[in-house]
Parts: C-alpha cells; structure tokens; sequence
C-alpha cells in the first residue's frame, strides 16, 4: 500500500471526494436491509493524518424505551470499537512505531 504524504495514494476514490487537501476512498457499504447499514472512508487529511470515517444508521424498536435500550447498547459497542482502535494505533513494546 502506498502512503505518500502527497498526490493521490493506491486506495484514494481519485474524483469529486477530494479536496481542499483531503483525500477519500470510495465508500465501503454493509447493508442489511431492514435492519441496517454502515458505510465506512478511509480519509488522509491535508496535514497527512489517516483516519476512518464511519456512518451507521440501524433501525430502532417502534416502542421508546426498547429503542433507548438500543442505543445505549450501541453507543457501548461504539465505545469499544474506538477504543480497540485507539490501542491499535499506540507502539508495541519491542516493536518500532509505524
């Protein structure tokens, strides 16, 4: 994979996604229909900064505190999933920083 720090890299959607210094991938789609869809971007920033954008929208109970529920159990997966991320990106003991 390529990672120069300018131009478009290997995996940038090379059309109306980038600008202003940013570069995007096409768009990565997970849909289960009728209960939900997410659609991750892997994105460099104009200062060389990669990140993944992630969108999630999930179809909530028709009842309000079923659907409350849900989305304290979501924020919760959220959570960890950031959080499993964030320990990704630190250096390994013994292991060079990438």
């Amino acid at each position: 994979m390529n990672r120069r720090a300018t131009g478009h890299t290997d995996w940038c959607g090379r059309d109306h996604r980038c600008g202003l210094g940013e570069h995007r991938s096409e768009e990565i789609v997970v849909d289960l229909p009728g209960h939900g869809r997410a659609v991750l971007v892997r994105v460099r920033t104009a200062a060389g900064r990669e990140h993944a954008e992630v969108r999630v929208r999930v179809a909530l109970a028709p009842a309000e505190l079923p659907a409350r529920w849900q989305l304290v159990g979501l924020l919760g997966d959220l959570r960890q999933a950031v959080t499993r991320a964030a320990i990704a990106t630190r250096p390994q003991p013994g292991r060079a920083a990438r």
